[in-house]
């Protein structure tokens, strides 16, 4: 899936995402400030998450609840020095447990993500907008 939007079309791209089956676990791929977090909080949106949703920069992991008890992990592996700090937060028991998992910079992890998996790259154009890639 490949997708080009604007800032106001997020909430359509999110439904794309979601329609387009995708494995629960997303590694957001893209610069900083490119959207990640943005497009993230969109999608726990679409998802059926009515509270608040922000950054785990600091937390390592954020979870969330839907309106039908689904939970919801938003990593954000930037402050991550070495993988054993994850496999200590428990990783393996997030990443396995069935649930969505969104990870931004998951190459801080790249021997933890499990084999199914997809990977969602973003990517700013010269006009503003955004260049998404879904695989």
């Amino acid at each position: 899936m490949n997708i080009i939007f604007s800032i106001d079309q997020l909430e359509e791209v999110a439904q794309q995402i979601i329609a387009s089956n995708p494995k629960k676990v997303i590694l957001f791929h893209g610069e900083m400030g490119v959207g990640k977090t943005t497009l993230i909080k969109q999608l726990c949106k679409t998802l059926g998450v009515t509270g608040a949703t922000s950054s785990p920069t600091f937390s390592l992991v954020n979870e969330y609840e839907t309106i039908v008890n689904q939970l919801i992990y938003h990593f954000d592996f930037y402050r991550l020095n070495e993988e054993v700090e994850a496999l200590d937060m428990g990783i393996d028991d997030y990443l396995y447990s069935g649930n969505w998992c969104f990870i931004e910079w998951a190459e801080k992890i790249p021997n933890l993500i499990p084999e199914a998996h997809s990977v969602l790259t973003i990517s700013s154009l010269a006009d503003g907008k955004r260049y998404l890639q879904l695989s």
